[in-house]
């Protein structure tokens, strides 16, 4: 059946193409930062595909529409498209071709590419501008033709900032830049530009609302030997905020005003700034201003970032005791739904709403860290699945509710997945679920040496899934932010390593998710993750050895678990996360009859 609303916005759109000599016009998931999660003003490739994924691009030209995404939205992507015309182009399979790829192939002398350069990272622009060159193809990077078509499209986010204590953080405002001044100053720079929203945030000690399920404010940055400016939409920026940033002598300019500033400003110095994280547009802007001073661009990867990923001791403190508290609820939350399944109706919808008020009890919420992903059945093979009060599956007595959550507190940011046994379940699931959590517990459990990446130990988790000649298309594991984004670098644990894709060394103090899984479409999907803190283990001839403490706490559903899948050494593994679990969780539950249940759901298994 044809989507006809999408395929009226795409004609639409490419008559506006036309009218401004466009032939091609590429639409990502990004706002002006390169955000992993955008605002609803950004989602113009959703607006024009139907797709509404968190991660893809589109790209439209005459007669033809293709959206590139990767391996956790295959299913959903197939199912919202369906009708539109548009063709999906699944990353990373074999003889699927790159956007590059695609557009080198098929553009034409004469032809011109076109994006809104706000919403494409310098690297890409650069990329594609050279690309298209030898082709004798041009780009066109200053117009935004879908807000041309865009009916009542959503304004720019816009909600008051607020300050974090230094006492929460560990760590002043001052005390953060004058490290970051130290690395400037190494790559010979005397100013930097930075435009990553996290680690704007991270190093203002401020937080912001406009971005969902991050706690960042639209911001900009630009730093030099003697002073900090701050760009940021002024009507965000309460009486307390602009108090703060007078007393750390920041310079607050609008939001908008950081091209005008850029153009106009003079330096005496090199600039640093980083090309995966600043926009085109702006890139172009700071280019104008290295020219018109006499001075070079330098890329270098965003300091602030492997600075925000290695945790201080009052953020772990805060950490480890909001992860009790959080894996506190689940457990309560593990119990509510195996005894209420069967008594009254629960959909997927209403059973992520109850685990989203349970968890707002929790002294210092702030938000969601993510929407709340509540998956029955074959559901669950939609690795980002997301029911709605619309659109929903009602749990039966029968199969698995795969639930992967976590909330943002004054204390640190929380995420964790489980999948619970409703009913009765095949020989083939308990085989899927017995490899996952082996493979999570292997990673979790191992010892390694100081100087490794996520990558080496990827094995760890995957290889019991391997075994059976089945995988799971996303990594295994990414970092956490304190009191902001949930998925932060540059340190993760996958298999592959990818040109673009930042990584790092595992360090102490950095914070990893641990989830490996199966995905069978049609049938069912299987997701078991905690949360890990790197700490250093013993230190010989050999050198520094690291491994990982636990940070979650919740039962493995031993309904589950068939042992004739698992080694003796598996079997105590399991046994002794969940002899953690029942010692951490059970003083922090009031109700006994919850704490009962822990204690049968968390028994040894021989």
């Amino acid at each position: 059946m044809e989507n006809r609303t999408i395929m009226k916005r795409l004609k639409k759109l490419r008559a506006k193409m036309k009218d401004h000599g466009i032939d091609y016009y590429m639409m990502p998931t990004s706002d002006f930062h390169n955000s992993e999660y955008a605002a609803d003003f950004f989602k113009a490739r959703e607006y024009f595909t139907g797709f509404t994924g968190s991660n893809g691009t589109v790209v439209v030209s005459e007669n033809w529409a293709g959206m590139w995404t990767d391996g956790r939205y295959f299913i959903q992507a197939e199912k919202e498209m369906e009708g539109t015309g548009v063709t999906l182009y699944k990353m990373m399979n074999e003889n699927v071709p790159t956007i590059k790829e695609y557009l080198s192939s098929n553009m034409k002398k004469g032809q011109v590419l076109g994006f809104d350069g706000r919403v494409i990272n310098t690297e890409l622009g650069n990329d594609l501008e050279k690309l298209l060159s030898k082709k004798g193809a041009s780009i066109s990077y200053n117009r935004d033709i879908a807000d041309e078509v865009w009916e009542d499209r959503p304004s720019l986010p816009c909600h008051d900032m607020y300050i974090i204590t230094d006492e929460l953080c560990g760590k002043s405002f001052k005390e953060k830049l004058k490290d970051v001044r130290l690395k400037m100053k190494e790559n010979n720079c005397t100013s930097y530009l930075l435009c990553k929203l996290d680690d704007i945030m991270w190093l203002t000690n401020l937080r912001g609302d406009d971005v969902e399920c991050n706690p960042v404010a639209l911001s900009y940055a630009f730093i030099t030997d003697e002073e900090f400016h701050l760009f940021v939409q002024m009507e965000e920026v309460t009486d307390d905020v602009f108090d703060y940033c007078s007393d750390n002598d920041m310079v607050l300019h609008d939001y908008f005003e950081v091209a005008d500033f850029l153009k106009k400003t003079r330096l005496s110095g090199n600039i640093m700034y980083d090309k995966r994280n600043v926009n085109y547009s702006t890139y172009r802007s700071l280019l104008a201003c290295a020219k018109r001073s006499n001075v070079e661009l330098e890329n270098v990867e965003d300091p602030t970032e492997i600075m925000k990923a290695v945790k201080n001791e009052t953020e772990l403190k805060n950490i480890r005791d909001i992860y009790l508290k959080d894996s506190a609820k689940l457990c309560e939350f593990i119990y509510w739904l195996k005894n209420s399944i069967g008594k009254e109706e629960i959909t997927e919808y209403s059973a992520a709403m109850k685990l989203d008020s349970m968890r707002k009890e929790i002294p210092g919420f702030i938000e969601l860290s993510f929407p709340t992903i509540s998956a029955y059945g074959s559901n669950a093979a939609m690795m980002h699945y997301e029911a709605t009060k619309d659109d929903f599956a009602v749990l039966k007595n029968e199969g698995m509710l795969l639930v992967d959550s976590g909330a943002t507190y004054m204390g640190g940011t929380t995420d964790v997945t489980r999948t619970i046994v409703l009913g009765e379940i095949s020989d083939e699931v308990k085989m899927h679920y017995t490899a996952t959590c082996v493979g999570m517990l292997q990673l979790a459990n191992c010892n390694f040496l100081k100087g490794c990446y996520g990558r080496n130990l990827d094995i760890m988790a995957r290889g019991p899934i391997w075994a059976m000649d089945r995988d799971y298309k996303c990594g295994t594991g990414h970092g956490i932010g304190y009191m902001l984004n949930v998925h932060e670098g540059p340190q993760n644990i996958r298999w592959a390593s990818r040109p673009g894709l930042s990584d790092a060394v595992l360090q102490a103090g950095m914070i990893v998710s641990d989830e490996p899984g199966v995905y069978v479409e049609g049938k069912h999907g299987i997701r078991i993750e905690n949360i890990l803190e790197v700490v250093e283990g013993v230190k010989n001839d050999d050198g520094q050895f690291l491994h990982f403490n636990q940070l979650t706490f919740a039962p493995i559903d031993l309904e589950a678990i068939d042992t004739k899948y698992m080694q003796p050494k598996d079997i105590e593994a399991l046994n002794n996360y969940h002899k953690m679990v029942f010692e951490k969780v059970s003083p922090l539950i009031d109700d006994e009859k919850i704490v009962e249940w822990l204690k049968e759901a968390t028994r040894e298994v021989e």
